[in-house]
Order: C-alpha cells, then sequence, then structure tokens
C-alpha cells in the first residue's frame, strides 16, 4: 500500500498525487471523465457539490467530511479527488453554487437601482435557503465563474448608472457586504434552537415592552414597535442604501 498524508477532516491522499510542498495536483482532464461508482452511479464535479450541499444543510459544516461524501456517493472517498484539489477546493465550489443560484434567471430590467435591489435580495435569499453553507460561504471570495459573473453584473450596473470607475467598485463592495452582512446574520439566527428563537422574540414583548418610562424613556415611547426587531432588517438596509445611491447619481448628472 503506498504512502498517503492527511489532508483536511482527516482524509488521506495518495502518494502519487502528493507534490513536495504539499499541495494536491489538479488531476488532469481525462482522469476527470465522469465514472461510475461502485453503486452504479454517474459520477461527476456537479454530483458531488449536489451531493455536498445536501450534506451540510442536513448535518452542518462542522460535521461535513469527505469520508461521509465519498459514503453518499457511494464512492471511495479519494474519488472526490479526482475533481477537487482538496476540501477547501470542493466548500469554495459549494459557496459559487450558491452564487450561481442567486443569478439564475436574473434579467436586469434598465432600472439600475430596482435591478442592483433585486440582485442583492436573490443572493440574500439564496444564501437563506442554505443557512448551513451560508456560514462560511458568505466570507470567502470564490475566484470562480459564478462570482464572476455576478460581479460583472453589479459593477456593471453601477457603471450605467453613471458612477466612475472606483466608485462603481467601491459602491458595489458596500451593497454586496451589506447584503451578504445580513445574510450571514440571519442564517445564523435560523440556526439558532427554536426554543433560543422563541426566547429572543419574546425578549422584545416581555422584558423591553414593560420597561419604566422613566428609566428609558425613548424605549418607553417605541415599546409597541420593538417586536420589528424580531425581524430581518435587510429589505430596510437595502433600500436605504440605494436611495442615497440613486441620489447620488442624480447629483453627478446634474
Amino acid at each position: 500500500m503506498p504512502d498517503s498524508e492527511h489532508v483536511p477532516n482527516g482524509e488521506r491522499v495518495p502518494d502519487s498525487e502528493r507534490v513536495p510542498n504539499g499541495e494536491r495536483v489538479r488531476v488532469p482532464a481525462e482522469r476527470k471523465r465522469r465514472r461510475p461508482t461502485s453503486s452504479g452511479v454517474v459520477l461527476s464535479a456537479d454530483l458531488i457539490v449536489d451531493t455536498a450541499c445536501r450534506l451540510i444543510d442536513a448535518h452542518g459544516a462542522q460535521a461535513f467530511t469527505v469520508r461521509k461524501l465519498g459514503a453518499a456517493l457511494g464512492a471511495d472517498p479519494s474519488a472526490v479527488y479526482r475533481y477537487f484539489r482538496n476540501t477547501e477546493d470542493l466548500l469554495l465550489a459549494l459557496a459559487d453554487r450558491l452564487i450561481g443560484e442567486s443569478m439564475a434567471g436574473f434579467t436586469p430590467s434598465g432600472d439600475w437601482a430596482a435591478d442592483l435591489r433585486d440582485f442583492g435580495l436573490r443572493a440574500y435569499r439564496s444564501a437563506l435557503r442554505h443557512p448551513q453553507i451560508a456560514v462560511f460561504s458568505t466570507l470567502r471570495v470564490t475566484g470562480r465563474p459564478h462570482e464572476q459573473r455576478a460581479v460583472d453584473t453589479g459593477v456593471g450596473l453601477l457603471l450605467q448608472a453613471g458612477f466612475d470607475e472606483p466608485t462603481a467598485v467601491r459602491h458595489y463592495h458596500a451593497l454586496v457586504d451589506t447584503v451578504l452582512g445580513h445574510a450571514a446574520l440571519d442564517a445564523g439566527v435560523l440556526l439558532l434552537a427554536p426554543a433560543q428563537r422563541a426566547a429572543d422574540e419574546r425578549a422584545w414583548h416581555a422584558e423591553y415592552g414593560t420597561l419604566p418610562a422613566a428609566e428609558v424613556p425613548s424605549l418607553h415611547r417605541v415599546r409597541d414597535h420593538l417586536p420589528l426587531m424580531a425581524g430581518s432588517a435587510v429589505e430596510p438596509t437595502l433600500d436605504l442604501l440605494l436611495t442615497a445611491l440613486r441620489q447620488e447619481a442624480a447629483d453627478r448628472a446634474d
């Protein structure tokens, strides 16, 4: 049996696919052809990503290993490394899959601000459909085709609005970080135990709603509206940002 080395999550890499610095060599294209697993399923990069997505959705990223992925595929875990350099490479592919999902069917209407709102909410909703993945994918730069297309689309809408190149990039950065920041936060909330979420929601009624005016006059004044704090702020925040961008674009056009 050839020697092997460890890779993330305790999996092992065959000696034949190692290089001196420990990085995995990207496997030549001819070895990445679709091939059946022991269960008769034809293995492919898309199938691996689909299966990994399903496993993480169900059990969380912390419980995910390539060994479990191989078992779900009905394949030896080492087969995954014919398509992905390592676990990190696979997780970035998962993050890029969410971006591609968010962009599916996106069609600009000609109103750049309305299109940016749709663009942003698509990214947010895609992340919330996969909260177990969103808690790490929202932090990463994939450098892959879906992300490249998304960045090109978002920056392009801001250039269409009349912003110069550096300003378009800065505003895109502000918009996407706002949306993904809310996605990461709200994904974390979704992953709380139901009892924890219910307790947090009740607190806006029970604890905050009964505070005396003499001690916290502003909170007492708005007490009937504090339950709004239990929901997501992504849409009002995005609308505030887009209102500011519309005004800046109008000022530039004058």
